[in-house]
């Protein structure tokens, strides 16, 4: 029975972060229209800028968050205008055409930190957290009770822009309807590079966050983008709830499988698992999903 509840509240733990992954990911999509299928490598980059950071000046991982959050949100400002440009082009298929985009962005991502890092894992170090915590019984590494903190924290702030300013309202109206939203004085150009700019610098800040738990080499993410695609597909297209419990029931399913029958089998039964939900859920958990 420990070890079960060891299982699931490390689960949950890990869950937080691929909440704070998949939410920006799935506003993108509203936003966009557009399967960033370079999710996966904004998580290793992020994992990567960090530990080169860290390296440098001698700072910190944790300490860098904030920094991480803003240098990969400028990216990710410079980098949407192309995506909003090749998806609103007069291309007969602009979807395919920005899923080609991101694909080929995946794979320069991929490139270059293979040229610069190799294969060798990598690890984000950190002095703040060590040892573990023990509560009832179970115990839990510090490092991951503090990656949850930072992820729910990020989240919440995330959420609270969204929900309670204008510039929030604004994203949401363009992610409902990007004609009405236009009609109705909104800059759907700026809001779609905002959008961007906020996932990325989310997302690098919670791969930063799983590189200090996880060891991180170039390949693993795919691994990543496949549990964006996940959370998000299993949540509902749309719903940010539905992408809460989504994302911490992904970790806890990877805990348990990791925990009774091994890290090897993770992807299928993952997969497995969406695949059934689908059939019983074709609009995702949510019912808000596309179909």
């Amino acid at each position: 029975m420990t070890e079960l509840a060891q299982a699931l509240v490390g689960g949950i733990l890990i869950g937080g972060l691929y909440v704070a992954i998949s939410i920006g990911f799935s506003l993108s999509f509203g936003v966009l229209d557009v399967v960033d299928l370079a999710v996966g490598m904004w998580v290793v980059l992020g994992a990567f800028a960090v530990i080169v950071a860290s390296d440098e000046l001698g700072v910190d991982a944790f300490a860098l968050l904030p920094v991480v959050f803003a240098a990969f949100g400028v990216i990710g400002w410079l980098i949407a205008p192309l995506i909003y440009r090749v998806r609103t082009s007069k291309y007969a298929l602009p979807a395919l055409m920005g899923l080609a985009f991101t694909f080929g962005l995946a794979t320069l991502i991929r490139g270059g930190l293979l040229t610069a890092f190799g294969y060798n894992p990598r690890t984000v170090h950190t002095d703040l957290f060590p040892g573990n915590l023990e509560l009832l019984g179970i115990t839990a590494p510090t490092i991951r009770v503090a990656g949850f903190a930072f992820a729910a924290v990020a989240t919440g702030l995330f959420l609270a822009f969204l929900f309670y300013t204008r510039t929030g309202l604004a994203i949401r109206a363009t992610a409902q309807s990007k004609e009405n939203a236009g009609l109705m004085g909104v800059d759907v150009k700026r809001i779609s590079s905002l959008v961007y700019a906020i996932y990325t610098g989310l997302t690098a800040m919670a791969g930063a966050l799983l590189g200090a738990i996880y060891a991180m080499t170039p390949e693993v993410g795919l691994r990543y983008t496949l549990f964006a695609f996940f959370v998000v597909v299993l949540a509902g297209l749309g719903s940010v709830v539905g992408v809460m419990a989504a994302g911490l029931f992904l970790g806890v399913l990877q805990s348990l499988v990791t925990t009774y029958v091994g890290a090897d089998y993770t992807l299928l039964v993952v997969f497995g698992v969406l695949f059934v939900a689908l059939l019983l859920f074709p609009q995702g958990i949510s019912r808000r999903g596309l179909a």
